[in-house]
């Protein structure tokens, strides 16, 4: 028998998914007991997909329009634990606070959408459906497949990621460049027999610094951003001079910004800087990629590329929401704005055109951070808006 979705049960159910680490490729533990809450709050045709993203439905009354929410069931690692004021995985509830590595990021607003979601049975003129999808924290695989394998086809989306009551209405992308310069090995005690690839390290660096300085603006998103984020040397043996450095840039893009035109541009200012490569040097300049495997065993490589999105303000999706969920406290329509980090909705709105809005409760500047905390209160004050919020996006794609 289906039992009642609430928000003191919501929450039981954030600590126990905070008490399951999950690191990216390492979801199975806390899909299973995804799954297992979903059938408990009688979600129809639940379901784990090849990569192992977690699916429910709630049919609607009638045939109108299909909302999906969604967070995700992948975490970044907690670091030094004893850097935190609460164990990480302990989900702990203290001074007003739930406490803990995925408090707000995400798995806090991931058991709010899921009870207010089974909240609406009865309610809801179209389905509701939830995908939690896994590998959003390294590029967003689980909602690629998702998307491109049409196992849902929602009219909108919205993202469980944190916007403090905010409806949030895009990003910039995020890319990872590598630049990679080639020299040749050798023993440390005869440097002239060597290649040292450390050598060409401050052109590329300079490289990068103009960069910096040469970025495109969006009036809502504001400036495209790029910075280099590490140096990796190999060998790494101290006593040999390395034959490769790779320069690592992380890349926050506008909308509609391809993968050539940064590859492009890179080479560009290193041509500048690097006219004439001493013999026997060389320097790459490539996407990073990284071999994933899921949890459910798929291997695929894949580019370091997050897409950004940007849906219009007046948007009847968007008016409709930030009318539905209110600025708590205040009175009038919510906030709109963009967020500042990358989400899944790159892939839902910035590739496949799905209006995407996020809503959720959680402050940005605890993401990532060992101090990562949800607020109660405006937890359960998102909890409240939920529903309000699905049937508003319903309405106005409606009409």
């Amino acid at each position: 028998m289906a039992s009642p979705p609430s928000f003191d049960a919501a929450l039981e159910f954030a600590r126990d998914l905070i008490r399951i680490p999950s690191l990216p490729g390492h979801e199975a533990e806390v899909a299973a007991r995804v799954r297992a809450e979903l059938e408990r709050l009688g979600f129809e045709d639940v379901s784990v997909d090849g990569v192992g993203n977690v699916i429910g439905v709630i049919r609607g009354t009638a045939d109108g329009p299909r909302v999906m929410l969604s967070s995700h069931l992948d975490i970044v690692a907690p670091g030094d634990a004893e850097g935190w004021e609460h164990p990480p995985f302990s989900g702990a509830v203290a001074g007003g606070f739930l406490h803990g590595r995925g408090a707000m990021d995400i798995k806090g607003p991931l058991a709010i959408q899921t009870h207010a979601a089974a909240a609406l049975k009865g309610r809801a003129r179209g389905d509701v459906v939830v995908a939690h999808t896994v590998l959003e924290e390294r590029g967003g695989l689980g909602m690629q497949h998702l998307l491109a394998s049409r196992t849902v086809e929602p009219d909108a989306v919205i993202i469980g990621e944190a916007t403090h009551g905010d409806i949030c209405i895009g990003h910039r992308g995020r890319a990872e460049l590598e630049i990679v310069i080639h020299g040749l090995a050798g023993h440390a005690s005869a440097p002239s027999r060597a290649l040292n690839a450390l050598a060409l390290l401050p052109a590329v660096l300079e490289g990068c610094w103009q960069l910096r300085g040469d970025q495109p603006s969006d009036a809502l998103l504001g400036s495209a951003t790029v910075t280099p984020t590490s140096v990796e040397v190999l060998p790494e043996t101290r006593n040999v001079i390395p034959d490769r450095v790779t320069v690592v840039l992380d890349w926050r893009i506008l909308p509609d910004t391809g993968e050539q035109a940064l590859l492009a541009r890179v080479r560009e200012v290193l041509d500048a800087r690097l006219p004439d490569l001493p013999e026997g040097y060389g320097v790459e300049v490539r996407m990073a990629r990284e071999e994933q495997t899921t949890y459910t065993g798929v291997t695929r490589e894949k580019a370091m590329l997050t897409p950004g999105f940007l849906l219009s303000p007046d948007h009847p999706v968007v008016r409709a929401a930030a009318a539905a969920v209110g600025r708590r406290g205040n009175g009038g329509p919510a906030t709109v704005r963009p967020w500042t980090f990358a989400t899944d909705g790159g892939w839902t709105c910035g590739v496949h055109g799905i209006p995407t809005i996020g809503f959720a409760p959680g402050e940005e500047r605890y993401a990532h951070t060992n101090r990562e905390r949800l607020d109660l209160d405006e937890a359960r004050w998102s909890f409240e808006r939920y529903p309000e919020l699905v049937l508003a996006v319903q309405g106005a794609l409606g009409t």
